[in-house]
């Protein structure tokens, strides 16, 4: 994988990738906020559809917890406006509290209240009007928000020091849903927790709220997160949404090469393209909705270059690095013949060293020579002068 460029970004540019939904829950349209001097977002537009599950992806400072604190009624826009179920909770002169807006909110560190029991935190949630049978029904609708979250009703009378993390997380969407929110926000909820834990409560998290059909957001910076958790990605970045898509064309598909790079392992490769194929050292690839002709930056992912004994690109290992299930493997490529005769003012490509991943670590060795095949198409970028 190429070095990340230092030249200045371009602007990101929105890349709708899915149909206009016609049931949408949450309508964000031309939002801007500032904190003093410095804009924080600058003009997003965001539609999610009823049940919906939506990541909002990004690096840090790119906009995704003020952008959620908006959704939530935290904060105010500075301009454009907020829908729920089509109508206007903010901007246009409008605005709805937060404890109006049918909202649950599940915090990084949970917020649990540590002098509570974890019942006692659960029922925080509940709102008494619409209980009938007092403390006995209220411990009844406890117990069953516990069983939602895959938590034994023995656990109420613990306290939240003695859960672990992914237990804390469970009790924090428990008492979120117990107000029976219609949407569900999510801030970085499993970033605090060790992978494996992470994992199986992101599952277990995904799993309630579907089957509970609350529209959810989540707001990640982590990419497989967004990818696995959610049927449509906003990827951000400067206070802008960069891309939106279903996560398999966000990733096979990226808006541009920052994009690209930020969600995954990238390979990035000097190429020349005529019509849809495009000539680099990995030799003549076609390219889907080609953006451009002449000079362009092309990108796979590592997993579409395969190591293959009948390959025509041969490459010499240069390192490796081993995951246990898989290893990266470095690679400098030999150049091609038709791609040799293409090395002058056109192309400038040749003997790239590239990043791929393989299963089997032991034909991957510094110094063997592997011959390589390319599964699939490429996207291209063009060259910025």
């Amino acid at each position: 994988m190429t070095a990340p460029s230092t030249r200045r970004l371009p602007e990101p540019r929105v890349a709708p990738s899915v149909a206009a939904t016609t049931n949408s829950h949450l309508q964000i349209t031309d939002v801007t906020k500032n904190f003093g001097s410095q804009a924080v977002l600058k003009g997003v537009n965001l539609s999610v559809a009823k049940g919906g599950t939506t990541a909002i992806v990004g690096p840090s400072g790119s906009g995704k917890t003020t952008l959620l604190r908006l959704i939530a009624g935290f904060e105010h826009p500075d301009t454009g406006s907020i829908s729920l179920n089509g109508t206007v909770v903010a901007g246009e002169g409008a605005w709805l509290p937060a404890h109006k807006r049918q909202i649950g909110y599940v915090a990084q560190d949970g917020a649990l209240f540590p002098h509570l029991t974890v019942g006692q935190n659960v029922a925080f949630g509940l709102d008494p009007a619409k209980l009938d049978g007092g403390r006995r029904a209220a411990a009844a609708r406890v117990a069953e928000l516990l069983e939602m979250v895959s938590l034994d009703a023995s656990m109420a009378k613990r306290r939240p020091h003695q859960l672990s993390g992914g237990q804390q997380q469970r009790v924090a969407l428990a008492r979120a849903l117990a107000r029976e929110p219609e949407l569900m926000l999510l801030d970085e909820p499993f970033s605090a927790l060790d992978a494996g834990l992470r994992v199986a409560t992101r599952r277990a998290v995904a799993k309630v709220l579907a089957e509970a059909g609350v529209t959810t957001i989540l707001v990640t910076h982590d990419q497989a997160e967004a990818l696995s958790f959610a049927d449509q990605v906003a990827v951000m970045r400067g206070g802008k949404l960069a891309q939106i898509g279903n996560p398999f064309v966000v990733y096979t598909r990226p808006a541009d090469r920052a994009t690209a790079e930020f969600l995954g392992d990238a390979v990035i490769l000097d190429a020349w393209l005529e019509g849809s194929l495009a000539t680099c050292s990995l030799g003549g690839i076609p390219v889907r909705r080609p953006p451009a002709q002449g000079r362009v930056q092309l990108m796979l992912r590592p997993e579409q270059i395969r190591i293959a004994e009948d390959g025509p690109i041969r490459g010499v290992v240069v390192d490796t690095d081993y995951f246990g299930p898989e290893t990266t493997v470095r690679l400098k490529l030999n150049v091609p013949q038709e791609v040799a005769e293409h090395a002058d003012h056109r192309y400038p490509g040749g003997g790239e060293v590239i990043t791929i991943r393989h299963w089997n670590a032991s034909i991957a060795r510094p110094g063997m020579e592997l011959c390589l095949r390319v599964v699939g198409e490429a996207v291209a970028f063009p060259v910025e002068d």
